[in-house]
């Protein structure tokens, strides 16, 4: 890992939308200069759709650190920016889940993440792509897209991880389990699935869900529950969630730095929470792509 000292300078952009981002914009610009980080400029964006613009003003103004505040989806839909740039990439963990700032090793209360902006490092990582969109942290195929897909903005704003409990039991009824095959180049595996998990950290849904996918390890993880049961499915999220010594009984894992994807019927794709792809796609990996803020 690199121990380069973080920038003094740097761009705060906030998606006042997510969970956290309206009520605590003002205070996060209040506590990074007290922390000693100097604001070229500071956003709170009421329009998510908003974002990727302010994101890539920031990155042409040569700002050397942008801070982005949101949830998983709102720091995917801006990092394809930062890509092959000079500008370290830090974040304020306002979302629901927050996976990738888990994954970094981030303190999730305000307080925390601003510490590691101001006395952190910066180390570069990778992101994961499907198709060509980048994405920090995980996509996902299965009952989670419909979730994310459905799911009222005000029950995720207020009710957070339990919401997505309480709708992904709703969503459940519905839901059927699909044929799944992968394909790295070198082998074709086709299976029963009822959901396909694509990682690039080894958090998703905020839940740990392995031992072994790294944000530094130049492949992805691809992790598909098997069969075609629904209880199987909640049972590995349930193993997983509380960390049971057979939590790796219901899903497979593949490793490598390309796939491509096929489902029958095709799928859409939730990529960090956000659903914008649909299946047959190619997931790859985009090695030492950013450079992030870290403890």
């Amino acid at each position: 890992m690199e121990t380069t000292p973080l920038p003094r300078e740097a761009a705060l952009i906030v998606n006042a939308a997510s969970r956290k981002g309206q009520d605590l914009f003002e205070t996060a610009c209040e506590k990074l200069k007290s922390a000693g980080i100097s604001l070229r400029a500071a956003h709170a964006v009421k329009d998510p759709g908003d974002m990727d613009e302010t994101m890539r003003a920031a990155v042409a103004s040569g700002v050397p650190m942008v801070i982005v505040g949101g949830g998983d989806g709102s720091l995917s839909g801006v990092v394809g920016q930062l890509v092959g740039k000079d500008c370290v990439f830090a974040v304020l963990p306002l979302g629901t889940a927050n996976s990738f700032a888990r994954s970094l090793g981030l303190p999730l209360d305000l307080d925390g993440a601003i510490d590691v902006i101001a006395n952190g490092w910066r180390r570069r990582v990778d992101l994961g792509m499907i198709d060509d969109t980048y994405f920090v942290n995980g996509a996902s195929i299965g009952l989670s897209t419909m979730i994310g897909e459905t799911v009222p903005h005000t029950l995720k704003r207020y009710a957070g991880r339990v919401g997505y409990l309480l709708w992904a039991i709703k969503c459940s009824v519905p839901f059927r389990a699909f044929r799944l095959e992968l394909n790295d180049g070198t082998r074709k595996q086709t299976m029963w699935a009822t959901e396909l998990r694509i990682l690039n950290g080894w958090h998703h849904g905020g839940v740990a869900l392995s031992d072994d996918a790294d944000v530094a390890s130049n492949e992805l993880l691809l992790q598909a529950v098997v069969g075609q049961s629904k209880l199987v499915l909640a049972r590995d999220w349930y193993a997983k969630f509380f960390k049971l010594r057979d939590k790796d009984a219901c899903s497979r894992d593949f490793h490598g730095q390309s796939f491509r994807i096929t489902t029958k019927p095709p799928l859409r794709i939730s990529v960090d929470g956000e659903v914008l792809a649909c299946t047959p796609v190619t997931a790859r990996v985009a090695p030492d792509a950013i450079e992030v803020a870290v403890p």
